[in-house]
């Protein structure tokens, strides 16, 4: 959700982007939900949420552990690890505890968790092993890595041949220049295997939908944003950032158009040695 390899989130931490966050978790809520079903998150499970921004899949998890589980939240923005203490303190959660930094910098227990779930945040971080090493470590035995990132195909608007086509090559430079991986999903489970989890769970899920939907609003609030700083970053021109966005709003204006979101893949790997 945010970025915790480096504390420069290219995104942003502000409250424009805590409030497109507050959205996209709306619009992908259903998908985590059927994801954390199918791994059976219950009463009691310890859980660590990597990158957590604002909490809001820490509250999910805490409505399935339970008083009897705990949360544990590590988050480098102290903007948004503050404004999700102030809602663990209002809704008077004991079983929360919070941890200010990135997977590098911090000391995470060993065996630990039940369940590590990491959101958008390894497909930003430059060295992939050096972040997931420390994580496996943390679980208990039996215990799950989850993740949900990219594995940056799909991205398209239909009709086709606009300038919006080439948006899917800007995005993945985008994430290029800022040290991050758009493919990360595919690299998941090599490196699940070469350090003995069990892959358990690789789901690749793509949202579609016309101008009215949610998905295509989620989609808006990140395009008519972040072009420009594509263009700043000189990943685009200006004269092709914004013939990206006019393009866009072209299909926002078509009853017919529709969005299709790039795959977002729910990877998850078991540890071994169950007791």
């Amino acid at each position: 959700m945010s970025q915790s390899s480096r504390p420069d989130y290219l995104l942003g931490t502000n409250k424009t982007e805590l409030d497109r966050l507050c959205f996209q978790h709306t619009v992908w809520k259903p998908v985590t939900d059927r994801f954390f079903d199918r791994l059976g998150v219950g009463s009691g499970w310890r859980c660590l949420d990597v990158g957590a921004g604002p909490g809001f899949v820490a509250k999910d998890l805490h409505a399935r552990v339970g008083e009897q589980g705990e949360i544990t939240v590590l988050e480098p923005s102290p903007y948004y690890l503050n404004w999700f203490r102030s809602e663990t303190a209002r809704l008077g959660w004991k079983n929360v505890r919070f941890i200010h930094g990135t997977v590098e910098q911090s000391t995470l227990p060993h065996d630990q968790f039940d369940l590590i779930f990491v959101r958008w945040v390894m497909s930003f971080v430059t060295d992939l092993e050096q972040f997931l090493a420390p994580l496996f470590a943390a679980l208990k035995p039996g215990g799950i890595v989850a993740a949900q990132d990219y594995y940056y195909e799909g991205l398209s608007l239909f009709p086709h041949g606009g300038a919006f086509d080439k948006m899917p090559d800007a995005v993945r430079e985008y994430y290029k220049r800022g040290g991050g991986d758009a493919y990360v999903a595919g690299r998941l489970p090599g490196i699940f295997r070469k350090y003995g989890l069990s892959l358990i769970d690789f789901t690749p899920v793509c949202l579609a939908g016309g101008p009215r939907s949610d998905i295509m609003e989620w989609a808006h609030r990140f395009f008519t944003v972040h072009t420009q700083s594509m263009v700043d970053k000189g990943i685009v021109s200006q004269v092709e950032g914004d013939a990206m966005v006019a393009d866009w709003l072209v299909h926002r204006g078509n009853p017919d158009a529709l969005f299709f979101s790039p795959l977002v893949v729910n990877v998850a790997g078991r540890r071994g040695d169950q007791t």
